[in-house]
């Protein structure tokens, strides 16, 4: 069964001499996200010449575009043709990825603080992130960052006040609303609750990006010693099963 959701109309933004950004609407929401990546798709579908890159974010899309090739006024008018009737969330192919961590001690230094702020005990804390129904909504920052939404509301802080200029990769994160995964070595105000031995980027694999926008996570918690023996397989990647998500999956907060 499909589930139909009203957006306002899309806006068409300017972004400097060679781009434009399509708005679909306003917040973090999973079937907003979901009409982002179907207009992606439907850009590169249409093989529009001149577009150089398309960027999708949790609720609009920037589209880069060579000058020397089309005009930001025709190209503009497409793009929002192709945004028109974004409302029909049909069912999609989902690959869902179950993500060892370790948390806590060395691996996640900051668990106990994050947990002391919720007034929750550091396990209470490690199952709610293990229960939790994470979406990718976008990748960003640095290569193959996952932005994941549907951090337990329990659990919503401010991020640090003080960023650490170095923390590992594969660092599973949380900071405001979100949740996240750290894919290189990298300066951070997200709070550090444990890592993952799964490499999320690595340039020897095609694609170099494990986790893509639309997949789902779930944290599964493992000890220390399983870390180390896990994080000495090179190139270790997580359990994944690929899924056709129903359209009411998409709608709503993920539990």
């Amino acid at each position: 069964m499909s589930v139909t959701t009203s957006f306002p109309a899309p806006v068409l933004r300017p972004a400097g001499d060679s781009a434009l950004i399509v708005e679909l609407g306003d917040g973090i929401a999973q079937d907003l996200n979901a009409a982002v990546h179907r207009l992606d798709r439907r850009i590169a579908d249409a093989g529009l010449p001149g577009i150089v890159e398309t960027v999708p974010t949790y609720r609009s899309i920037l589209v880069q575009f060579d000058p020397a090739v089309t005009a930001a006024e025709p190209l503009g008018q497409a793009l929002l043709g192709l945004a028109a009737e974004l409302t029909q969330a049909a069912a999609e192919p989902q690959l869902r990825w179950i993500v060892p961590a370790c948390f806590g001690g060395r691996h996640g230094e900051d668990l106990d603080d994050v947990a002391r702020r919720s007034g929750l005990s550091t396990e209470e804390v490690v199952r709610l992130h293990c229960t939790a129904d994470y979406r990718v909504y976008m990748l960003g920052f640095s290569p193959g960052f996952a932005y994941l939404g549907g951090l337990p509301e329990m659990l919503h802080q401010p991020r640090r006040e003080n960023p650490r200029m170095v923390t590992p990769a594969g660092s599973v994160m949380q900071g405001g609303a979100q949740a996240a995964i750290s894919p290189i070595v990298m300066p951070s105000g997200w709070h550090l609750l444990g890592r993952t031995p799964a490499k999320t980027f690595d340039l020897r694999r095609d694609p170099p990006f494990l986790l893509a926008p639309g997949d789902r996570i779930r944290f599964t918690a493992i000890s220390a010693a399983e870390f180390d023996r896990l994080d000495g397989l090179s190139g270790y990647l997580p359990d994944c099963e690929t899924v056709t998500a129903p359209a009411s999956l998409l709608q709503g907060a993920a539990a």
